[in-house]
């Protein structure tokens, strides 16, 4: 079973990203807080991070450069979710590793989609 770390502050938003994968037969282990996500990284392994762009603390493209940069994590993909989506956002989203990007508010179609994609094999280069 194919293990998502969930990394957002907003409850409502955690909770629906992780009902919806744990629906779609996922093990999901939800972070609030983004200081606590590289540690729960390391600990859970997981398959693959979504990982809300505006957090309190630290900034996701922060934590995204963190997990890349990490031995055991870098090869982790990578969805980034943000409400803020202007002009040059998904460039430096991506720039910083993450293989997928969605803007909120996230559909679940498009989202569940993006998820499957950045878990199938093969090359990851995903926008939705």
């Amino acid at each position: 079973m194919k293990r998502i770390l969930v990394v957002e502050d907003n409850d409502l938003n955690r909770k629906l990203f992780c009902d919806v994968l744990s629906a779609n037969g996922f093990t999901v282990d939800p972070v609030a807080d983004g200081q606590n996500a590289l540690q729960r990284a390391r600990d859970f392994v997981p398959n693959l991070v979504i990982m809300d762009i505006q957090l309190p603390n630290i900034s996701g493209l922060d934590l995204i450069a963190r997990l890349k940069s990490d031995p055991v994590l870098r090869d982790t993909p990578v969805l980034a979710v943000t409400a803020y989506a202007g002009k040059g956002d998904e460039e430096r989203i991506r720039d910083v590793g993450a293989q997928g990007y969605l803007a909120k508010p996230v559909s679940i179609g498009p989202f569940m989609s993006t998820v499957k994609s950045l878990l199938a094999p093969g090359p990851q280069n995903v926008a939705a």
